[in-house]
């Protein structure tokens, strides 16, 4: 979505929609209502719509992304242009600009897809997002280098949504662009800048779908600026800066302005239609589906659906969207997960009980309320143990009718993808050398770790570097033909790929040999690292069991003074600290059980079975203290 030019001073501007029918059409508003300007037949899916022009002129020509053609319209919907840029993928941005050489203006149409860019006259662009520090691009047969510099970033402190939109808009009328922000899960955002041209949060907004373009303009009334959405199921909606309380009617609770209330009396004409409309068509379909020459179809819908490791809290954030009301999502997963609660999250859950023994670890449904399109939830899984999590999605849809996806538990799977290693940390070093290539060992890896691309890297070599959300250990992975290093320093994360890699080597017939530097310094230094976690959840553990006796001791006494600070403080956050307790289920659990993996995959690279001593690392555990622990692990060498 985006908004066209104003045609003149005082005047409105409209509205251009691209949609997945494939349909572009232009909107105007009149007299607080929306007139079409034109609309297209359908065609193909449109994943991309931006504005370009003469250089210095209003950016009026309408350019269209549908798989990997591009099309171009006026602004009165004739359309000047259409190519096929014979692009291997679809086509997901595009933009129109100009670039300086030998001080000729060049103009390019800019095609993009995943971070690579590539546009006409072979010019190709490629950075890794966040983290770049050079940036290359080719130009004909001349190579340069940019150094791109960092200004500023703003933290997703409150784990609101991924950015979908953004866009730069004086909305706060102080003469300098704001910058407006729309995210996944229908947050929209205003920033201003201070005079160090930092962003400050000045206004927010919450709807119910995710938000795919925003923009600023002046739409509905003309001389008011506003903030224009378009969302996943189709909706426009516009956060005015006029003043909507002038010429009220109405008594009590039911103040509205005059144009409101006018303007609820026609919706509610428009809903009846509507719902007449629908009795109509179940009708003529009932009759359809009685008949003796009858056709079973199943109605289809499209579903946003995001499966994404958050590295705030090593949990994995599932969002489905539907263009529809949901009714149900049932998760089934055969590998065992743990579900978080999702303050959003509105739908209610229940468990079913499954049998492990059958490879069926969870059965949970989550019931969701009328006219509820969006579901986010909320995983952590653990590491070592992978498997399938599938989703079945079902809308209010009638005849009912649903649809499975399917998202991997990979056995590394709380690694996240970095450009930063430490390479004075205690690594241990596994090495795999065999008759394998380097797209079959790049398959198993991937098999392995998330964030990696399907596609073999191009080169002889391979190198990616990740980072434990949960724990900040560290794993390198380097690879070519007939050899694979890993590098760590957590033991277990070596021992996991070590049983992963050989099996996936088994099951093509490959023979690899297996060898391993372990280094004994990196026990405590893991152990150090999970100290701080470990130590946290213990104390809010004793803190949440005190809280029930302190409250019944407050009950009964009139003064509670002569409680410690201690406890004063306690019963003052109970509330947070129950709530945050709630929301880390079986966290102290997956500690204690890291910690064990560690000490079991110590001894199993020295050709030591020490399971047998588990209840007594267990006992240690109970008792904590990180120097007692430490001298475990080395006592029992």
């Amino acid at each position: 979505m985006r908004l066209l030019p104003s045609a003149g001073a005082g005047k409105t501007q409209r509205i251009v929609i691209g949609d997945h029918d494939g349909v572009l059409q232009c909107v105007g508003m009149k007299k607080g209502e929306p007139q079409n300007v034109f609309k297209t037949a359908p065609s193909k899916q449109i994943n991309r719509l931006e504005l370009g022009g003469p250089v210095g002129g209003a950016k009026e020509r309408i350019f269209t992304a549908s798989g990997s053609e591009v099309k171009g319209y006026t602004k009165k919907g004739k359309n000047f242009l259409q190519f096929d840029t014979n692009l291997s993928e679809p086509i997901q941005s595009l933009n129109q600009n100009y670039f300086m050489k030998w001080k000729f203006l060049v103009p390019q149409l800019c095609f993009s897809y995943m971070v690579t860019m590539e546009v006409k006259k072979a010019m190709k662009y490629s950075m890794e997002p966040l983290m770049a520090e050079l940036v290359w691009y080719r130009y004909q047969d001349t190579i340069h280098l940019l150094c791109p510099s960092h200004r500023w970033e703003l933290p997703n402190e409150k784990r609101n949504g991924g950015v979908l939109c953004i866009d730069n808009f004086d909305i706060t009328a102080d003469g300098v662009l704001d910058l407006m922000i729309g995210r996944d899960d229908g947050q929209v955002e205003v920033y201003s800048y201070d005079e160090a041209d930092e962003p400050i949060h000045r206004y927010s907004h919450t709807c119910s779908e995710s938000i795919t373009a925003i923009q600023g303009g002046v739409v509905g009334t003309g001389g008011y600026d506003e903030i224009v959405c378009s969302t996943y199921a189709g909706w426009v909606l516009g956060l005015t800066s006029e003043q909507l309380t002038k010429g009220i009617v109405g008594t009590g609770e039911t103040l509205v302005s005059a144009a409101a209330h006018d303007k609820i009396n026609t919706l509610k004409g428009e809903l009846e239609d509507l719902h007449s409309k629908v009795i109509q068509e179940r009708e003529k379909y009932q009759q359809t589906a009685n008949s003796n020459t009858a056709i079973s179809a199943v109605p289809g819908f499209n579903i946003n659906d995001k499966f994404v490791l958050n590295r705030e809290d090593a949990s994995y954030t599932l969002s489905l969207e539907l263009q529809m009301p949901i009714d149900n999502v049932l998760l089934q997963s055969d590998v065992p997960i743990d579900l978080l609660d999702v303050e959003k999250n509105s739908a209610v859950v229940s468990y079913s009980a499954c049998n492990p023994e059958e490879g069926n670890f969870l059965l949970a449904t989550y019931r969701c309320q009328a006219n509820t399109t969006r579901l986010e939830l909320k995983i952590r899984s653990i590491e070592g143990q992978y498997g399938t999590l599938q989703a079945y999605i079902t809308p209010r849809l009638q005849p009912k009718t649903c649809q499975v996806k399917q998202y991997q538990i990979r056995p590394l799977s709380l690694h996240q993808r970095t450009h930063i290693f430490d390479d004075n940390r205690p690594l241990n070093t596994l090495t795999l050398t065999g008759n394998f290539s380097l797209a079959e060992m790049h398959s198993w890896i991937t098999f392995c770790l998330p964030e990696l691309p399907e596609r073999t890297p191009p080169g002889d070599s391979v190198t990616f570097h990740f980072m434990s959300t949960f724990l900040d250990t560290q794993l390198e992975c380097l690879y070519r033909k007939g050899e694979a290093v890993f590098r760590s320093d957590n033991i277990s994360t070596i021992s996991i790929l070590k049983d992963v890699l050989t099996k996936e080597a088994t099951k093509k017939k490959i023979k690899m040999d297996i060898t391993y530097d372990i280094i004994e310094d990196s026990v405590p230094y893991t152990l150090n690292l999970i100290h701080p976690k470990l130590e946290y959840q213990l104390l809010l553990a004793k803190k949440v069991q005190l809280i029930d006796g302190l409250k019944e001791l407050q009950v009964h006494e009139n003064d509670s003074t002569f409680m410690s600070a201690e406890y004063l403080q306690i019963l003052e956050d109970a509330d947070l600290l129950q709530a945050e307790f709630k929301k880390q289920p079986c966290h102290l659990e997956r500690l204690y059980g890291m910690i064990t993996d560690l000490y079991i995959d110590k001894f199993k690279f020295k050709g030591q079975n020490v399971k047998g001593k588990v209840p007594a690392l267990l006992e240690v555990l109970d008792n904590y203290d990180l120097q007692t622990l430490v001298q475990f692990f080395e006592a029992s060498a």
